[in-house]
């Protein structure tokens, strides 16, 4: 009888092959890292094929390093980068374009022409979802305006559409489907039908036969090819709604942040989606099977790890990542720096498209350790102000913060992250909880995992950081980000 589930896990800066037992413990893991594109300012893109042979090597390497066969293995879900379009040609299988990124805005123009008639809000009743260069719909249109001949093929039918999560599975299983996560966030399908909304596919241009069937978050999509051959494909998430299924929070009013190349809190709102009047999304936060969909509210920062790859990459200031916490604890505090780490625009609350990066309130005193620092507290500042926008709008008041992701080893961040939300955070003994969520969902379809009681007793505390900061401190601190906020936008016209 099979012992294990693996969960691919295709992220923004790598992809990852992990197994876990029953207990939702790692077994064996492997991770490949794939290659960042920048065409132009602002422009962000991947290979789709380079992430497609990766994954196929992880898959291989993590089996290999298990001693497992595949008959060992009773699912395999998928979780994966959200908001990454991919369109490839329906018989050859090759993409005609880069992967567009989710952190990619070279569709600023689309979004404002279509946001001259109804505003930003114009979808936002029937999507949850700004107008914004974040989601896929945009970017379906910016590759079939801008790429010679490709509107015509697609209204031909010969292309086809996915997130990351659509093109993996593609290629494992033949199956053109995505699941209703994924499908929440391309600012094309309706909250409550669960399907493609209609007048805005044809707004956008996007010929229907492109995009992928819409299924839940947990069934039998297809039987895996390849170094999984035999396995049932049973488990799809976006990133964020795996790391909220494998943090166990099944509950209205629980939630978590996932520390990763962004930063993104989720809070599960139920079964009935509550629109946000405080700059946050409404997307669907996972559906199992038949069973009804479960909403969340969610704030996205679009920049988090990201801007400490950019401390060692850009600026060779640290020479690698683990490095930034030795650096930022060498001083006591941040000197008056402020660094708004608007790379790309700002996400939720503002979204301001027109927002870039900035360092404040540097004088001579500054050094090396203070720009560590204030690089770390950039993504605590950032997830308060998505936390006070989630009580606004959900009117629950936070006791404590599950946390995962990568940084979240990193003790300074996690202590000051504590201190500036004045909760208690808490890390799972499984910080791989993206995986986690996949491989649930997978398991759930198969029986593998009979229901949520068996996964809540699966999680559990590795750590805690207590809030210790007088709170004289903590309103000086953060009304000096807020000021320094300010000061990013209106850069591009």
């Amino acid at each position: 009888m099979p012992k294990y589930v693996a969960a691919i896990d295709q992220g923004t800066t790598s992809t990852r092959c992990i197994l876990f037992d029953h207990a939702g413990k790692i077994t064996s893991m492997d991770q490949k890292e794939h290659k960042q594109i920048f065409p132009k300012p602002g422009w962000v893109e991947h290979d789709a094929l380079e992430i497609w042979e990766n994954t196929q090597q992880v898959v291989r390497g993590a089996m290999e390093k298990s001693g497992l066969d595949v008959v060992d293995v009773a699912a395999v879900g998928v979780t994966n980068q959200r908001e990454s379009t991919v369109v490839w040609d329906r018989q050859t299988g090759r993409p005609v374009y880069n992967a567009i990124v989710w952190q990619d805005t070279r569709t600023d123009t689309i979004c404002n022409d279509l946001a001259k008639s109804g505003g930003q809000d114009r979808f936002r009743g029937t999507t949850g979802l700004p107008l914004a260069t974040y989601f896929s719909g945009p970017k379906i249109r910016w590759i079939l305006d801008n790429v010679a001949g490709l509107r015509q093929r697609a209204e031909r039918g010969e292309l086809l559409f996915g997130n990351m999560d659509t093109w993996v599975i593609w290629n494992m299983t033949g199956s053109h489907v995505t699941d209703v996560t994924n499908a929440s966030r391309t600012l094309l399908m309706d909250l409550n039908t669960l399907d493609w909304d209609e007048e805005i596919i044809s707004l956008l241009g996007i010929p229907r036969p492109m995009l992928p069937r819409i299924c839940s978050s947990s069934e039998i999509y297809g039987i895996a090819k390849g170094g999984l051959g035999g396995v049932p494909l049973a488990g799809d998430l976006g990133d964020q709604q795996a790391a909220l299924f494998g943090q166990a929070c099944y509950s209205p009013g629980d939630a978590k942040n996932t520390y990763g190349t962004g930063c993104f809190m989720l809070m599960n709102t139920g079964e009935i989606p509550v629109l946000s009047k405080n700059g946050l999304l409404t997307t669907v936060g996972y559906r199992i099977g038949s069973q009804p969909a479960i909403y969340a509210l969610e704030g996205s920062i679009a920049v988090a790890g990201a801007l400490v790859q950019w401390l060692r990459d850009n600026l060779g200031v640290i020479e690698k990542s683990s490095d930034v916490e030795v650096l930022a604890s060498s001083v006591t505090d941040n000197g008056g720096l402020f660094f708004v780490p608007a790379f790309s625009g700002l996400f939720a609350p503002y979204w301001r498209s027109d927002a870039r990066g900035a360092i404040l309130g540097m004088t001579r005193y500054a050094n090396k350790g203070h720009l560590a620092r204030s690089v770390l507290e950039a993504t605590a500042y950032q997830t308060k102000e998505v936390l006070d926008a989630m009580q606004k709008d959900s009117g629950v008041k936070l006791t404590s913060l599950k946390v995962d992701g990568g940084m979240v080893f990193n003790e300074l961040l996690m202590q000051f992250q504590a201190d500036i939300l004045d909760v208690p955070v808490i890390r799972p003994r499984v910080s791989e909880t993206t995986a986690l969520g996949a491989a649930y969902a997978a398991g759930l379809a198969v029986g593998f995992w009979k229901n949520f009681g068996e996964l809540r007793q699966n999680w559990g505390k590795d750590k805690g950081w207590t809030p210790s900061m007088p709170v004289e401190r903590r309103n000086t601190l953060y009304n000096g980000w807020k000021k320094a906020v300010t000061r990013t936008f209106d850069w591009v016209d």
